[in-house]
């Protein structure tokens, strides 16, 4: 697990803190386009609540239809890129969470390889 107060995070204006892992190629998404990814989240406290890794699959979706941390972080790298992502409840699931597995106002955790923009 990373500490966001390391030097190599960044932080975007609406509060999302990132570190690129590897930047990928020139073809960056944006939220009108698919892309297809493997993942890994975890809370703070190092619980992981999802990953595709572990389901030995990648997932394909519309970068407008999840949260806002992942649309914004993932429009900051290419195809072939890996982004940590530390989301704050207001670009996550907010106060209501994502019960039972997420709680009301939870930082979110993600490592996020783009495979593909679809």
């Amino acid at each position: 697990m990373t500490d966001a107060a390391d030097a190599d995070w960044a932080m975007t204006d609406s509060g999302l803190k990132y570190r690129v892992l590897t930047a990928g190629s020139e073809k960056r998404p944006t939220a009108a386009n698919q892309v297809e990814c493997h993942y890994r989240g975890w809370l703070d406290n190092g619980q992981e609540f999802d990953s595709s890794y572990k389901r030995g699959e990648t997932a394909t979706f519309p970068l407008s239809r999840v949260i806002r941390g992942w649309t914004e972080g993932l429009q900051l790298i290419g195809e072939g890129g890996k982004i940590e992502l530390e989301i704050p409840p207001a670009l996550g699931y907010g106060a209501s969470g994502a019960p039972p597995v997420i709680p009301g106002n939870a930082n979110l955790h993600f490592e996020v390889e783009l495979i593909r923009v679809v």
